[in-house]
């Protein structure tokens, strides 16, 4: 079977600032000119009743920052800045200290930053390349071929698959963290962050990028996921202060779960 092959597998945007003006910074650069390649971290794949496909895909989290000086490279407040992405739409996620905090764009006639930037990759972006290359997995049908691939330390994708708001989801992701018990037979995973679409939300801008949340994903059974989810958590009584955490939780039932070993 086909997993993607994720220590092999990006997404590429570039700013050229000769072509589009910058529309996502929250600083003046020194450069005119830049080309960011992140990893992927998973692929969530909808199949709606129709039958049409989109491919969306989670990179990898990284810290704001200036790109090109000799010191002071980090900004403040820092960001922790991940994509999520199709080959036509993107939404940007950034967290600060505090939901609250106020970060203006470059320039500040843009207004304030958004933690969820939500746009066509063509409209915020001078080139966008998305690669996700495959490679074969074999699926782990038992309890025991599970246990025994993770102590044989092969690398494992997760497979989680299941039906949601008429579409078919199917999020791929390697397994980063796993739980193995064999004295008793028990597995566990505890991996992400994952992307996770709650078709219930809001879409910014009519675009299904927006639908998503990321989340870590938890089983030890094909036939159930639980989902501890990153939402804005109220820090102190009342609420008036929150910040981006993983706190809400959600059990979605009826699954098809895989672990695959390359």
């Amino acid at each position: 079977m086909r997993v993607p092959d994720f220590q092999r597998s990006f997404l590429t945007f570039t700013s050229d600032d000769d072509r589009k003006e910058p529309r996502t910074r929250s600083h003046r650069a020194p450069y005119r000119f830049n080309a960011a390649r992140i990893q992927l971290e998973c692929v969530c794949t909808l199949t709606a009743a129709g039958g049409a496909t989109h491919r969306y895909v989670l990179g990898a989290s990284c810290k704001s920052e200036i790109v090109g000086l000799d010191r002071d490279l980090w900004l403040h407040p820092n960001a922790d800045f991940c994509p999520v992405a199709s080959e036509s739409e993107i939404m940007i996620l950034k967290s600060w200290i505090t939901n609250q905090t106020e970060v203006m764009l470059e320039p500040p006639s843009l207004g304030r930053q958004p933690e969820r930037q939500v746009g066509l990759t063509a409209d915020l972006f001078s080139d966008f390349d998305l690669q996700v290359r495959e490679t074969d997995g074999e699926v782990m049908d038992s309890t025991e071929r599970i246990i025994e691939a993770t102590c044989a330390q092969r690398p494992l994708v997760a497979r989680l698959q299941y039906e949601d708001a008429g579409y078919r989801v199917r999020i791929d992701h390697p397994v980063k963290t796993m739980n193995v018990n064999p004295r008793d037979g028990v597995f566990q995973t505890d991996t992400g962050p994952i992307l996770l679409p709650d078709f219930t939300r809001e879409r910014d801008q009519g675009l299904l990028v927006s639908a998503f949340d990321l989340a870590f994903a938890a089983f030890n059974r094909p036939a159930f996921a639980e989902m501890v989810i990153r939402r804005p958590t109220p820090v102190a009584g009342g609420g008036a202060v929150t910040a981006d955490h993983y706190e809400a939780t959600r059990r979605i039932e009826a699954m098809n779960n895989q672990v695959l070993a390359r």
